[in-house]
């Protein structure tokens, strides 16, 4: 009878260990971004954690952390480059200071329009470029979220052309692009944390910031700045990258089902943005802000005024990626 106890005893407790294995086997990935709960960037980011999750069975659980509340997305950018983090999307100009080419996206004035930018973006060589520029800096490129297209509030004026920057104190991406479009439009460009903007332009640490105007709406920064001009200066794109190790340690299937999330991701992210960017200015008026839109004449004068950081970003993209995505750009304009 004892051993028989005994017995039984060892099947449960072989039994409760064999369980406690096959719920740790479970790989549970972690996906860092800094944008709002509320923003679409992050409501296409648990599309994709939700595709991972019944496509793999519940073998892979990706966890999304937004708002930066892992990191600033430098700091998750060299997580993911480490291998502390599995994945993160991020701004193309952060990204840039890893991979100087992906920053091309956010060249200032480029895009004449949305249609342009999603045909260049999407583009099938375009996307392999970037998966190859990534490769050796320990990143696999898979996709994107995205931002929007970036406005710019301020507190002191309207801004309707180029000289209206001169001397404002503007919170922009920690990328050399942002910071030399800015000084060259006469800014005092300042590289701030996103979770930190509203606080530093309440306390009056800087005068604006730019991003799409829904966003600056959802963030409240609309609260403390008064004036905004609807730019649409730079598409902010976020790559998203993943862990070269970690993404070498899925099966060719799981990596084709990350992939396939990476689609409804973006799908998810730009229907939000469009429906977002709709009413946008009606609802910034709604608050008393001082609305400008440019007009196509107004945007030929800031691209003519930021030629320079055309001609210097050309040096550091390499003369041939610069000219074949700017051919690509001219192509899907027509």
């Amino acid at each position: 009878m004892f051993k028989k106890s005994l017995f039984i005893i060892f099947v449960l407790i072989a039994f409760a260990f064999s369980s406690f294995a096959v719920v740790e086997a479970k790989t549970v990935v972690k996906y860092g971004h800094v944008g709002p709960p509320i923003h679409p960037q992050h409501f296409g980011a648990l599309a994709f954690a939700k595709y991972v999750t019944e496509k793999t069975k519940g073998e892979i659980e990706v966890q999304v952390f937004p708002l930066g509340q892992l990191g600033g997305e430098r700091s998750m950018t060299e997580q993911v480059q480490a291998g502390t983090l599995h994945m993160t999307a991020v701004t193309s100009g952060v990204l840039a200071n890893f991979v100087p080419e992906i920053g091309i996206i956010e060249l200032p004035f480029v895009y004449p329009n949305r249609e342009t930018a999603y045909k260049v973006l999407d583009d099938k060589e375009v996307k392999e470029r970037f998966a190859r520029f990534c490769d050796p800096k320990g990143f696999v490129f898979i996709g994107y979220t995205e931002n929007e297209f970036r406005d710019m509030t301020n507190s002191k004026r309207p801004i309707k052309k180029p000289d209206d920057l001169k001397g404002l104190k503007i919170r922009v991406v920690e990328s050399p692009l942002f910071i030399d479009t800015f000084k060259t439009l006469g800014a005092n460009p300042t590289p701030l944390p996103f979770p930190e903007i509203y606080n530093a332009l309440q306390q009056k640490v800087i005068d604006g910031q730019d991003n799409p105007l829904f966003t600056s709406i959802m963030m409240k920064f609309t609260e403390v700045n008064k004036f905004a001009t609807v730019t649409n200066h730079i598409l902010t794109e976020c790559p998203t990258v993943v862990n070269k190790k970690f993404w070498n340690s899925l099966t060719p299937e799981q990596q084709n089902i990350f992939r396939e999330a990476a689609e409804v991701q973006i799908k998810v992210n730009r229907e939000g943005n469009a429906k977002g960017s709709a009413d946008a200015v009606e609802k910034a008026r709604a608050q008393k802000v001082d609305v400008y839109i440019l007009t196509a004449q107004d945007r030929a004068v800031f691209k003519k005024a930021v030629k320079p950081v055309y001609d210097k970003y050309r040096g550091v993209f390499g003369a041939e990626w610069y000219d074949y995505f700017l051919k690509k750009v001219d192509y899907y304009s027509k």
